[in-house]
Formats: C-alpha cells, structure tokens, sequence
C-alpha cells in the first residue's frame, strides 16, 4: 500500500519537479487551445455576417444613402476587363472578403443604385504601413466622385490614418477622374485641392499614405474603364440621333 502511495507521489518526480511542470503546462496549453479553437469556429459564422453589414454600410454610405438600404437600393454584379457583365462562383459581395485575389483574377465587382444608375467600385491598396482599402462611388455620368469611403489597417494615427475620417473623405465629392477620354484618377497632392483639376490635399504628414492612396484609386478605377466606356457609349449614341433629327 505505502509503495503505491509512494509511487503516485512520484509521478514525474513529484509536483515540485520539472518534468511535473512542464507535463501540467503542456496539458494546460493544449486544453486552453482547444477550447479557443471551438469558439473561433462556432463564432465564425456570426464574424463573417457583422464583417458583410459592414461591407453592405459603407457601399451605401458611399452613395450617401441610409445605413441598412443595401438590400432595397443596390444591385450587384461582376464585370471582366472588357467591362462585361460575367457569372463567377462567388457573389459580388464574396469579393469583397478576398479583393486583391478578385482583381488579380479579372473579376471586378460593382454595386450601383437600382435608382439613379450610380455605381459604387471597391479598391484596394498599399498605405505607408500596411493595407488600405475603399469604396468610390460615380455620379451617373460615370466621372463626378459622389462620394467615397476609405479604411486602412495600421496606417498612423494623426497622420496617414486620416484617410479614414470623414473630413478628409469630404474633399472628394464634385471631383472627376476623366480628362476627356482619359482615365487618370485623382491627384492627392500638397494644395491640390486648391483649383487643381481631378485633384485633393495630401494628408498631411502622410506622404507615402498619400501616394498610396492615390494609385490605389487610378490602379482600381482603370479596371473599370471599358466598362464605363460601354455604359456612356449609348448615351453618346442617343444625343447624336436627337441631334441630327
């Protein structure tokens, strides 16, 4: 009886022992990993669904429509180079959780008012610290910004991170991103706002946030340029007509 007693108190050498130590950390690791992993998984779903509101909210805000309108205002679709409307395995909105890989693959999703005929494209890019992302919402005329909605992921506070206030956003309005036929986005620039054309202020003190911001815009908007060709060509088409009669 004493030899088993004694030999339960040996386990591993003992409480005090290292062995004993590290076995009941390990133990503890692994349990406390495994119930973080459960959780992950079971919250996931729920994750995802506030992560696609969220989506849904900035596209409207974008267009300066009500928080929650999503599903009555928007229709959404996907568009290749050329501008035409493609089926792809994931939905517009699927995109949106995965958009450097969509871009890369030629798929380009777009969410326009089912009203007014704006439409609102995505972007993604490089800030000076890590991603950065948006949505730049079009005027029916497919040129005039009506308005825009930027994030990044660690761009610096005071600075660079500025591109996520509403204030700076407020510059974008009115602005245009053709010089006639040409695409050339909009100019961030120390003082651009001040009468340059298809130009905004540099954050300031956030010059490479600038940059960035900048050829995100023209590199994501070019995605779309035969796709807004195609839509403003029967409108061109249509004034000709009504012109010559």
């Amino acid at each position: 009886m004493e030899d088993r007693i004694m030999s339960k108190k040996q386990f591993l050498g003992g409480k005090n022992s290292n062995a004993y130590i590290v076995f009941y950390s390990t133990v503890m690791v692994v349990i406390v990993a495994i119930m973080l992993a459960f959780t992950s998984l079971s919250l996931k779903e729920k994750q995802n669904a506030n992560i696609l509101n969220e989506k849904k909210d900035a596209i409207v805000a974008s267009l300066g429509l009500e928080k929650g309108s999503y599903d009555s205002m928007i229709e959404a679709y996907v568009v290749n180079k050329a501008g035409e409307v493609i089926n792809t395995a994931d939905s517009p909105l699927d995109k949106l959780f995965g958009l450097s890989a969509s871009y890369a693959a030629g798929e380009y999703p777009v969410f326009e008012n089912k009203t007014t005929g704006e439409v609102v494209f995505p972007v993604t890019g490089k800030g000076l610290w890590g991603d950065i992302w948006g949505y730049v919402a079009l005027e029916s005329d497919l040129n005039t910004i009506k308005g825009v909605i930027f994030d990044h992921a660690g761009e610096t506070p005071g600075l660079g991170a500025e591109i996520a206030t509403p204030k700076y956003q407020a510059q974008f309005p009115g602005q245009t991103i053709y010089e006639g036929d040409d695409m050339v986005g909009i100019y961030v620039v120390k003082g651009g706002a001040k009468g340059a054309a298809h130009s905004v202020d540099a954050v300031t003190g956030g010059t490479k946030t600038s940059e960035g911001l900048q050829n995100m815009i023209k590199d994501c908007l070019e995605c779309y340029d035969n796709f807004m060709k195609l839509r403003k060509a029967p409108a061109a088409e249509e004034t000709v007509t009504v012109n010559a009669e």
